[in-house]
């Protein structure tokens, strides 16, 4: 698909422009939309995936943040009176807001500077979600889809996987993409849990013990918890206090953060602050593990 004369993609935008028909056809086929589905995209950018979209769910909403491009999908869609444009900033916005009658089926080609905390974001309104599905850095999808003892194994994929099913799809290439970006891509499908198979007595807790522990990924135990947890309460646990953070499983996690939750129910790290900051807030982190 051409780009409009002077548009340019904007490096603060984490702009590239899929235009491959292939991949789209392939990226549709797998979203299988409904033409009633209550389906979101974010970042349509010069609408390449949302033209494909559209001739499926004429009632699509998109969410985009660059204000040069509103006018440019206002005008190559405007014969579809039920198309609706948001803009606005996704790592902001309020998804419950669109979950009227139906629960959402969001998709999107996420731009990768900021795809960790929108993720996050997402996550914490999963209950309002049918399924996502996302184009996002080769990498990323890796970390959402691993398992305990997998270099990739981290924050991101215990959240995730505490929240949803994840499904990596396809890998595409960067020859898909206007400008090229210099990384692989894939697609990953994201489906809530109707039941969650390890709920968390408090989910800040949670949030707090996984954060704690992956900022000190590469000590053991007993170091990486020693600010929330004693030797002696991870011995009761059956947990070696000598496994490195990575070698814990979701529901070891559980189980850390449950001991911590107070008698009343109260959230409380072991410096008496509150640990339920949200998850958007604690992927502003720049240190240890994204």
């Amino acid at each position: 698909m051409a780009k409009p004369a002077g548009h340019q993609a904007r490096k603060r935008f984490g702009q590239n422009f899929l235009h491959d028909p292939g991949v789209i056809e392939r990226i549709v086929r797998a979203i299988n939309p409904k033409p009633d589905d209550a389906l979101v995209e974010i970042g349509p950018g010069l609408g390449a995936l949302t033209e494909e979209l559209l001739s499926v769910t004429p009632s699509l909403q998109v969410i985009e943040l660059d204000r040069d491009l509103i006018p440019v999908l206002r005008t190559k869609f405007f014969n579809y009176p039920d198309f609706r444009i948001h803009e606005a900033d996704a790592l902001r916005f309020d998804f419950a807001e669109l979950a009227a009658e139906k629960p959402l089926r969001i998709v999107g080609n996420l731009p990768y500077n900021i795809s960790t905390p929108l993720i996050f974001h997402l996550l914490e309104q999963a209950g309002v979600v049918q399924d996502m599905h996302f184009m996002l850095q080769k990498e990323v999808v890796q970390r959402l889809a691993a398992m305990p003892g997998d270099n990739n194994y981290g924050r991101l994929g215990i959240m995730a996987q505490y929240h949803c099913q994840v499904q990596p799809l396809f890998e595409v290439g960067p020859g898909a993409f206007r400008p090229a970006p210099k990384v692989d891509s894939a697609i990953v499908r994201l489906v809530p849990h109707k039941t969650l198979p390890h709920p968390a007595r408090d989910l800040g807790m949670l949030q707090a013990v996984v954060r704690t522990a992956f900022n000190a990924r590469r000590k053991t135990l007993r170091k990486a918890l020693g600010s929330l947890v004693s030797v002696s309460q991870l011995r009761e646990l059956g947990i070696d206090d000598g496994l490195r953070p990575e070698n814990l499983t979701l529901e070891d996690y559980v189980r850390i953060a449950d001991t911590l939750v107070s008698q009343d129910g109260n959230a409380v790290s072991s410096n008496g602050t509150d640990a339920s900051q949200s998850g958007a807030e604690q992927t502003q982190d720049k240190h240890g593990d994204p």
